[in-house]
């Protein structure tokens, strides 16, 4: 009996918290009604006046390195008012392309720099702090390597830095290989909710909004005021994001003007971009939040401040909730605990937010946006299965275990005919870790919630068991799935 009441204790108080972050999407959608009319002000004309840098942070990117480095020649822009540096930390086969591809590009006039440096001393946030000691630009525009940015770029974005004290403008990730699996379409459905709704609300009702890491444009001012990149956190674009909004500079976010960009195509790479994104929020969080609730900022914006940085605390509990799922049907059969079933019906509202979260998103951009929320059950359950990785993250970021910076490797794969077993000799190291056995086990424990709740009739639990099993069991087979592959089977 005592056993029975701190499942539902532990399982009620893990609603609980979903419900709160998961009901901030109801905010959200209000915000974004009231403040879509809003536009941002822009200069007149084209903008050929500034001095720009265009910073490329590479490291072992040789599938995509070419690509990168010709689309950002193709740009737009005198090539008197243009730098570029090539910040290439690679040790492999992408040193000698990258500094090949820098010495053509010299040859037809370009100002670009291969800047190599032997030890990755602070990992990504390391190479752009080297990159700006010699930057020529008054504005740093910075691209990853799986980015490939539209030809009117800067002219689109350097029109937005209408006042002195604007110090970053964003554009919108457009997804090349979306349609190449169920993987793709999943993390563009996700990330549009950021893109979309997420990062243009915040935008425009004031809030504080995050720079993406590459597709956008810094004022170098802004970058040194702020106390330059930092590699204390493995997500520095939001550390120094957060640091520059405290200092008073102002944000731009431009939802209408999209930057192409490679989503990971290999289980193995998501899951280590997830896990350093996720670990890295809370490392943010843990270093921002007490200096943000100390300044003079409006409550609102120190609440949603708040929640943009804590949110990856939900992992957790969806792994707790997914645990204690199985056990509550056997409990609901077994003992007069109805009262309190019948209060957790309200729970099923996190889930109604996330949805028309995700509707909005889709809808705002897409004209195809019902076939795309057709895959909302998959990416919950993917959500889901995405817990025990995530929550790893959310542990390590509130002990202040330090890791290394692992990159996201991308294989230039855009089109369903490609194949990720073709790219054999350069595929990441990243294996599939302890995690995916973890993941394994679940799938079997969460599998009998599916029967037991077939064999009691919990018609009402059976979609919840079923995505909780779908999505450890899916994780879990494509992580051993493209692990494989690196192995060249």
């Amino acid at each position: 009996m005592i056993m029975d009441q701190i499942v539902l204790f532990s399982y009620i108080l893990s609603l609980t918290v979903l419900l709160i972050f998961a009901s901030h999407g109801f905010i959200m959608l209000y915000y974004h009604r009231k403040y879509n009319k809003i536009a941002h002000n822009s200069k007149k004309g084209d903008q050929f006046d500034q001095t720009v840098t265009i910073q490329l942070p590479v490291y072992n990117e040789y599938y995509v390195v070419e690509r990168l480095i010709n689309s950002v020649c193709e740009i737009d822009y005198p090539k008197d008012k243009l730098e570029i540096q090539v910040l290439d930390d690679s040790t492999d086969e992408t040193y000698e392309l990258a500094k090949r591809l820098v010495e053509e590009k010299k040859k037809e006039g370009f100002d670009i720099k291969h800047i190599h440096r032997k030890k990755r001393t602070g990992y990504k946030a390391g190479a752009l702090k080297e990159g700006l000691k010699t930057a020529k630009g008054d504005f740093i525009a910075i691209f990853d390597a799986d980015f490939v940015p539209k030809k009117d770029f800067l002219k689109k974005t350097l029109k937005y830095f209408v006042k002195s004290k604007i110090g970053m403008v964003q554009t919108r990730w457009e997804h090349l290989n979306e349609d190449y699996s169920i993987l793709t379409k999943i993390q563009a459905l996700a990330l549009n909710g950021h893109f979309v709704i997420e990062q243009t609300v915040r935008n425009k009702a004031g809030f504080f909004i995050n720079f993406n890491g590459t597709g956008g444009v810094w004022r170098k001012e802004c970058i040194e005021d702020a106390g330059n990149w930092q590699d204390d956190t493995i997500t520095e674009d939001l550390d120094l994001s957060y640091r520059a909004q405290l200092k008073g500079w102002k944000f731009v976010y431009l939802r209408d003007f999209t930057t192409p960009a490679e989503l990971p195509s290999e289980m193995n790479a998501l899951k280590a971009q997830q896990f350093r994104w996720t670990k890295g929020a809370i490392e943010t969080a843990k270093k921002m939040l007490p200096k943000i609730w100390k300044s003079k900022l409006p409550f609102r914006i120190k609440l949603q401040s708040t929640f943009h940085l804590t949110n990856n605390l939900v992992f957790p509990f969806i792994l707790l909730a997914g645990i204690l799922n199985v056990p509550l049907v056997f409990i609901k059969n077994s003992g007069p605990y109805d009262p309190y079933f019948n209060i957790m019906s309200v729970f099923v509202l996190a889930f109604i937010s996330s949805f028309l979260f995700y509707l909005y998103a889709q809808r705002d951009v897409y004209s195809d946006w019902r076939k795309k929320m057709a895959l909302f059950p998959i990416f919950m359950a993917g959500s889901m299965g995405f817990a025990v990785n995530n929550s790893r993250a959310v542990i390590e970021g509130l002990l202040d275990r330090k890791s290394a910076f692992v990159r996201t490797p991308k294989f230039k794969i855009t089109s369903p005919t490609d194949k990720l077993n073709n790219k054999n000799k350069y595929i990441s190291a990243i294996k599939a870790d302890p995690s995916a056995f973890i993941e394994l086990i679940l799938a079997v424990y969460c599998f009998i919630g599916v029967a037991a709740s077939i064999y009691f009739m919990e018609i009402a639990a059976l979609p919840f068991h079923l995505m909780f099993f779908l999505g450890f069991s899916s994780v879990a087979a494509m992580s051993f799935k493209h692990a494989k592959l690196k192995k060249g089977n």
